[in-house]
């Protein structure tokens, strides 16, 4: 790391070394020995390093607020995470010898019902909020639960934490276990008071999102009465689709007027430009044209997909249709919080299908740096705001260092003389929390 270690809580600042991003889903763009100056969370300028003097002239940037990275260290925006289920991150590592509805059933569902204990929330909404941090996640698209006072402690702590949120209050009111369930109007109300909580908060950082668990869990009354609520309040959607085989087998039993699994969410008008939809793995030809033409966003979340046997998810396919894409870690069906873990793991899935399927190009890691940033802004429709370094987003970013002499126990092979893309090739592959020094959300940096 870079000897100056200085946290910056300034208004106005600079750093100053290799900047990398995304504008293009083809090639991560690596500029070296550029500047980035930030005022008041935005990003202001973007330029070479070189007439550094002259801008912190008219900018009045103090020697002190200027931060230069070092050899192998490098910028590169905050990783977002559009898929993640909060409350179940004490049960990642249990549950792989089962699928999806046998490991809902079995660990998800009992330990869910724990969340009517407010203490009992806020321990583990505060270690997973910590842990997301620290593995580089400034952006988080959350499931809670079916309860209103831990879904709002959650709120709370992404918000004094400082993580850039999308928060949803789960609705489940059919099929759901004894003891976890809820009445249709209770599940309404509760969604609308939470929803005016988070806003009322006029945090441009947290966001409410309304959230049917899946189709299996809510009725079409339900289902389209939350997207009234949705248009009421424009809010995102998040939910689950053609995770698992068994899934959609199901929910065509249980909506057998509707085409497809798509078609039930389409008739209630939960698709919109702001709804993210998890997994996808066996979406039809149909499906994907319907999703491409309402704007609706697919999260990729390879290690889940993997770990429950649900399949293995063509993001290529998706891509190739219009749909947007971004990663998620799905927890605890992911065993891992980090973004990094969905990275290579995403190009692994690529792998694995191509050698079925000659023609088949797997996705390199320039794309799947794409889709941890820019790609997961435009999942998320944030993408004017965040994803990227261009002039007038928000500043999202992570510092990341992968020097082994300056981190020793960082993963990243023996201390050789590395090209920039060489290094963030290792970060993708081989980088962990440790390689992240610093994580920056709306300017303010928050490890």
């Amino acid at each position: 790391m870079s000897e100056d270690k200085k946290v910056l809580g300034v208004d106005s600042f600079i750093i100053v070394g290799t900047i990398i991003h995304s504008t293009k889903l083809e090639k991560i763009d690596i500029l070296e020995d550029y500047l980035i100056l930030i005022k008041k969370g935005k990003i202001i300028t973007l330029t070479p390093s070189g007439n550094i003097k002259e801008i912190q002239k008219k900018y009045n940037i103090a020697d002190s607020e200027v931060i230069q990275l070092g050899n192998g260290e490098f910028l590169m925006p905050g990783m977002i995470d559009t898929h993640i289920h909060a409350p179940q991150y004490p049960n990642i590592g249990l549950g792989s010898d089962k699928t999806l509805l046998e490991w809902l059933s079995k660990y998800t569902y009992p330990l869910e019902k724990q969340y009517s204990d407010v203490n009992f929330a806020t321990k583990v909404y505060s270690a997973v909020v910590k842990h997301t941090v620290a593995c580089g996640t400034t952006t988080a698209c959350y499931f809670a639960t079916i309860h209103l006072q831990s879904s709002m402690i959650l709120a709370d702590i992404v918000e004094k934490v400082g993580q850039r949120g999308l928060i949803g209050k789960i609705n489940m009111n059919i099929n759901y276990p004894e003891g976890y369930g809820e009445e249709t109007a209770n599940s309404l109300r509760d969604t609308e008071t939470f929803i005016k909580y988070i806003q009322q908060k006029q945090n441009s950082t947290l966001l409410p999102v309304i959230t049917p668990r899946f189709a299996i869990s809510c009725d079409m009354d339900l289902m389209t009465k939350l997207g009234v609520i949705a248009k009421t309040y424009d809010v995102h959607i998040q939910t689950h689709i053609s995770e698992n085989c068994a899934e959609i087998e199901a929910v065509k039993q249980l909506f057998p007027d509707c085409k497809n699994y798509a078609d039930v969410y389409n008739k209630a008008n939960l698709l919109t430009s702001k709804t993210i939809l998890a997994h996808g793995v066996h979406l039809e030809d149909a499906e994907l044209k319907m999703l491409a033409a309402t704007g609706a966003a697919i999260s990729h979340c390879p290690n889940s997909n993997t770990n429950l046997r649900s399949g293995l998810c063509n993001v290529r396919r998706l891509l190739s249709a219009g749909i947007k894409v971004g990663l998620g870690t799905d927890v605890s069906g992911g065993y891992s919080p980090s973004i990094i873990d969905a990275m290579h793991k995403a190009l692994s899935v690529g792998i694995h299908l191509s050698f079925n399927d000659e023609k088949l190009s797997p996705l390199n890691y320039h794309e799947i740096f794409y889709l941890a940033t820019l790609g997961g802004a435009q999942a998320l429709a944030l993408d004017e705001k965040i994803g990227n370094f261009m002039i007038g987003k928000d500043f999202d970013a992570l510092v990341v260092n992968m020097n082994p002499s300056n981190t020793p126990n960082a993963p990243g092979g023996l201390p050789l003389n590395y090209k920039i893309e060489e290094y963030v090739q290792k970060f993708i592959y081989t980088g962990d929390d440790r390689n992240i020094t610093r994580v920056f959300v709306a300017g303010k940096q928050i490890k």
